[in-house]
C-alpha cells in the first residue's frame, strides 16, 4: 500500500518530529513545492514543549539529495545496478531465500539494523523475516551502543528489558558521566534544562569526561580524568561513600538483595591509588562522593563515553551502584525505571538454554541483540554454518560498524545480500538488490525511544510528502515479500470485511475476537502479526494508516499493565476499550500524547525480580574486580588514545549524506593538545595519518586545549560517498577494529582506541 499525498504548489504549515536523536522533538514545519523551507520547534508537543536544536533546521538535506532512491534496483555481473519491478524483485528474493531455508536452515540468515532514532515502525514489520527463515540472527545499532547496559539491567532488575531513566530535571545533584548533552542531548530540552541547573545556586552539576566538554564548561565540577580510567574513579569514590558510611541502609534493606558482598569488593578497593590513575583532584573526588551521597535528590545521566571505553561493563555496574546504594532510585529528581509502549528490547538471558548462540563466537544476544563486532567472523569464519543471506533495512554497517573492511569483505562474500533504504548508501553498493523505501516523511512512523518516568509520551508521526517515485513503506514490502515466500496469503476475506464493517460503537472488539479466533486455528500466523493486522485492519484505519494497525495490540497490553497509568494520561475505558481509546488517541495526535503516568512508587512495580528487590551482587562484576589492575592503554608503538565518534554541532547520524548540510567542520577535524601539536611539529589545518592496529585514516588536525594531553577525538557520521565521489571526512570505522571491544558482551570501545599520529605533508 502506497501513501498518497497530492502534490502542492502553495506553502502549508504541518506537525511532526526530529528524527536526528533519540530525543524526536516535535517540530512546525513549512511545506513548498515538496521541501521544508522553515522548520521550528512545536510548542504543542507535550515533551519538547517547542524545544529545538539547530540540526533539525537542515532536515531537507535528508529529505532531498541526490542519493535518495526511487527505484528498486538489481546488481549486474559487472557490479552495476539496473532497474526491476517491484514484482519480479520480490519473487526472485523470495526464492533464493527459501532455497537457502532449504538447504542451510535459519542460521543461515540474519537482519541487520530494523529502524533507528525515528523509525522503528519498519522493524517490526523486518522481524518476520527472521521468523519466517526460522533465524535468530539478530543485528543492529544498539549491539554496538548498549548492550552491556541492558545486560547489566538483566542482573540487576531482573529482565533486560527494564530500562533506567534519570530525572535530570529536577534533581539537585546531577552526574553526567560520559555523555555531552549540549551536544548529544538525551535528556528533555537539553540546552535548556543546562542552563536551568547552572543557574540555581541550589543545584551542583558535575561532569565526567577527559574532555572539558560544552557541558563541562557550565558545570559545578569537572573530574577531567585520564582517558579510559573511568572504572577505577567510579569504583574509588564508592568507596568512599561506604568507607564514610554514607549509603542508605534503610534503602538497601528494603529494596535491595546482595549488598554485603558489594560492600566487601567496595571496601577493599585502593582508593588512593585508583584516584590517582584518573589523574584528578582528590578534593574534588571527596566533594563528589559526598554531595552525591548526601543530596536530597540525586540522579547519573551515562552515555557512551563510558558505555564504549576500557572496562565498559564495569564502568555500568558501578555508574548504577552509584544511584542505588545511595537510595537515589524510585524517587523525584533520581535514577528510575519506566515503562514502554514500543517493545524495542527482550530478554535472552544467555544462562537460559532456549537462546542459541552465534556459530563462530559462542555468542549469546543480549536483548534479543548480536553484536556487531562478531558478524563478519559468522560469514566468512562460521564454515558450513555460516550466515549467507543477509536483509540490511535502515542501516549502513558498511560504513557505521567497526572495521569497515572486514564488513564490506564479508557483505560481498553473501550468497544474497538485500538492502532496503531511503538512499543508495555505502551498503547498499554491496547489494544484490535494493529496494527503495519511503522516506520518513513519507509515511507513518514513529520512535520506540520512549524513556520518561513518570509520564511518558509518544508521537505518531503522519506523512507530509508523497512517496517518491517507486518506492514504498516496509510494512509493504515485507508483507508482500512473506506472500511471494507462501508464508501467509495474499487476502484474509473474513478479517477483511469485519475491520471494514464493524459498527463504530464497536472500537474493533468484534474483529479483535475475530482475530483471536483465526490465530487460535492456525498459531503459525502469530509470527505474522504485524502483517495480517497491516492487511486487515489497516485498510479499515483510513488517511492512509495501514501500517499503523500494529499498535493496536500493544496499546492493548500497556492498558492491562498500567489501567491506571494509562487513566491519569486521559484514556479512560474498561478492560476492553481503554487499549482501544489509547490506540484512537494515538492516532489523532499531530503533536503526540502524553500516554502514561505512573506515580514514583510505581518504580517498583517495574522491576521483574522476586520480590521487585534489585539484585546488587552480579558474580561476573565481583570476579572481573578481584583482577582488575591499573592498566595503560597506549604503548611506544600507539601512544596516544581517540575517541572515535564525537558528537559536534554538525555531524549527526548517517541519514546526512549531502555534506553540504554542514556548515562548519567540513572535513571532521581531530582535536589535538596544544602540547602534543607542538612536540609533533603540527599546526592547524595540518593533515596526518592516523594508525590503529586495524586500518589507517587522514585527518586534519585542530589545537583544542579542551583535550587533555594524551587525547585525540574524531567524530562520527562523516565517510559517505555522496553521488559515489570520495569520502566527505573520516572513515573512522576502517580504524576500529573487531577484537578491541568488552569481553562479556562484544560491545566496541570506540572512547579508547590506541593510535599513533604521523604528520603529512601540508
Amino acid at each position: 500500500m502506497t501513501v498518497v499525498i497530492l502534490a502542492e504548489t502553495t506553502m502549508r504549515t504541518e506537525k511532526t518530529a526530529c528524527i536526528l536523536c533519540s530525543r524526536n522533538c516535535g517540530l512546525l514545519v513549512d511545506i513548498e513545492d515538496g521541501k521544508f523551507t522553515k522548520i521550528r520547534g512545536d510548542e504543542d508537543h507535550p515533551l519538547s514543549q517547542g524545544y529545538i536544536c539547530q540540526k533539525a533546521a537542515r532536515l531537507n538535506y535528508y529529505q532531498n539529495n541526490e542519493d535518495r532512491l526511487e527505484h528498486p534496483l538489481k546488481r549486474q555481473t559487472d557490479g552495476s545496478y539496473t532497474r526491476i519491478s517491484w514484482d519480479d524483485a520480490l519473487a526472485e528474493i523470495a526464492s533464493r531465500l527459501l532455497n537457502i531455508r532449504t538447504q542451510y536452515g535459519g542460521e543461515a540468515f540474519a537482519t541487520a539494523g530494523g529502524g533507528g532514532q525515528g523509525n522503528h515502525l519498519g522493524g517490526a514489520y523486518l522481524g518476520q523475516m527472521r521468523a519466517a527463515m526460522k533465524s535468530y540472527y539478530n543485528y543492529n545499532s544498539l549491539g554496538q551502543e548498549k548492550t552491556g547496559d541492558f545486560w547489566l539491567n538483566g542482573r540487576l532488575f531482573g529482565s533486560q528489558a527494564c530500562h533506567t531513566t534519570e530525572d535530570v530535571e529536577h534533581g539537585d545533584f546531577v552526574i553526567f558521566l560520559g555523555c555531552n548533552p549540549f551536544q548529544s542531548h538525551g535528556i528533555p530540552n537539553a540546552r535548556d534544562t543546562l542552563k536551568e541547573i547552572k543557574k540555581d545556586p541550589d543545584r551542583t552539576m558535575v561532569v565526567i569526561d577527559p574532555r572539558r566538554t560544552e557541558t563541562a564548561k557550565s558545570a559545578d565540577i569537572h573530574l577531567q580524568l585520564k582517558p579510559g580510567t573511568d572504572v577505577y574513579l567510579l569504583s574509588a569514590m564508592l568507596s568512599i561513600i561506604v568507607r564514610e558510611n554514607l549509603h542508605d541502609e534503610a534503602f538497601l534493606n528494603e529494596h535491595c538483595t546482595g549488598f554485603d558482598s558489594v560492600k566487601e569488593m567496595l571496601l577493599n578497593i585502593p582508593v588512593d591509588e585508583y584516584v590517582a590513575a584518573a589523574d584528578v583532584p582528590m578534593e574534588d573526588v571527596l566533594k563528589v562522593a559526598r554531595g552525591f551521597a548526601q543530596a536530597e535528590s540525586a540522579c547519573v545521566r551515562a552515555d557512551l563515553g563510558i558505555q564504549h571505553s576500557n572496562h565498559s561493563t564495569l564502568n555500568s555496574y558501578f555508574e548504577k551502584l552509584f544511584f542505588l546504594i545511595t537510595g537515589q532510585f524510585g524517587k523525584k529528581g533520581c535514577n528510575n525505571l519506566h515503562d514502554s509502549l514500543i517493545p524495542i528490547l527482550s530478554d535472552t538471558d544467555e544462562r537460559n538454554p532456549k537462546f542459541k548462540r552465534s556459530v563462530h563466537h559462542g555468542m549469546f544476544p543480549v536483548s534479543g541483540i548480536f553484536p556487531p563486532n562478531i558478524l563478519p567472523d559468522e560469514i566468512l569464519k562460521a564454515g558450513d554454518r555460516r550466515i549467507r543471506a543477509m536483509i540490511v533495512d535502515s542501516c549502513n554497517p558498511a560504513v557505521t560498524w567497526p572495521d569497515a573492511t572486514a564488513h564490506k569483505k564479508a557483505f560481498e562474500s553473501l550468497d544474497l545480500l538485500v538492502v532496503v533504504d531511503v538512499a543508495m548508501t555505502e551498503t547498499a553498493q554491496l547489494a544484490d538488490y535494493v529496494l527503495p523505501a519511503a522516506s520518513q516523511f513519507e509515511k507513518w512512523e514513529f520512535t520506540g525511544f520512549n524513556m520518561e518516568f513518570p509520564k511518558n509520551g509518544f508521537h505518531a508521526r503522519h506523512p507530509l510528502f508523497p512517496a517518491k517515485g517507486e518506492t514504498l513503506q516496509e510494512a509493504e514490502i515485507y508483507t508482500r515479500l512473506l506472500e511471494a515466500m507462501g508464508e501467509i496469503p495474499k487476502r484474509f476475506p473474513i478479517l477483511s470485511r469485519i475491520a471494514k464493517h464493524e459498527p463504530q460503537f464497536s472500537s474493533h472488539l468484534g474483529f479483535i475476537a475475530a482475530l483471536a479466533a483465526t490465530l487460535a486455528t492456525n498459531k503459525k500466523q502469530i509470527r505474522y502479526g504485524a502483517s495480517i493486522l497491516y492487511r486487515t485492519l489497516g485498510p479499515a484505519l483510513g488517511n492512509d494508516a495501514a501500517s499503523m494497525a500494529v499498535l493496536l495490540p500493544l496499546t492493548l497490553s500497556l492498558a492491562q499493565k498500567y489501567p491506571d497509568a494509562v487513566r491519569r494520561a486521559g484514556h479512560p475505558g474498561n478492560k476492553l476499550t481503554q487499549g482501544i481509546n489509547l490506540f484512537k488517541a494515538i492516532l489523532a495526535a499531530r503533536s503526540g500524547l502524553i500516554f502514561s503516568e505512573h506515580r514514583f512508587e510505581d518504580v517498583w512495580k517495574l522491576v521483574k525480580n522476586p520480590q521487585q528487590k534489585i539484585t546488587l551482587e552480579v558474580p561476573e562484576m565481583l570476579e572481573a574486580m578481584k583482577k582488575l589492575k591499573v592498566d595503560d592503554l597506549t604503548s611506544e608503538q600507539y601512544p596516544f588514545i581517540l575517541s572515535a565518534g564525537e558528537r559536534r554541532s554538525y555531524n549527526a547520524n548517517q541519514i546526512y549524506r549531502n555534506p553540504q548540510w554542514r556548515k562548519v567542520d567540513h572535513a571532521g577535524f581531530m582535536r589535538m593538545h596544544p602540547e602534543d601539536a607542538e612536540r609533533l611539529d603540527l599546526t592547524k589545518g595540518d593533515r596526518v595519518k592516523c594508525h590503529s592496529e586495524t586500518g589507517s585514516i587522514e585527518a586534519v588536525i585542530e589545537i583544542d586545549n579542551s583535550v587533555r594531553t594524551g587525547y585525540l577525538m574524531m567524530p562520527h557520521g562523516y565517510g559517505s560517498n555522496y553521488q559515489k565521489g570520495s569520502p566527505n571526512g573520516p572513515e573512522i570505522n576502517l580504524i576500529t577494529g573487531l577484537d578491541h571491544c568488552d569481553p562479556i558482551h562484544r560491545t566496541p570501545l570506540h572512547k579508547s582506541v590506541p593510535v599513533n599520529i604521523e604528520k603529512l605533508s601540508a
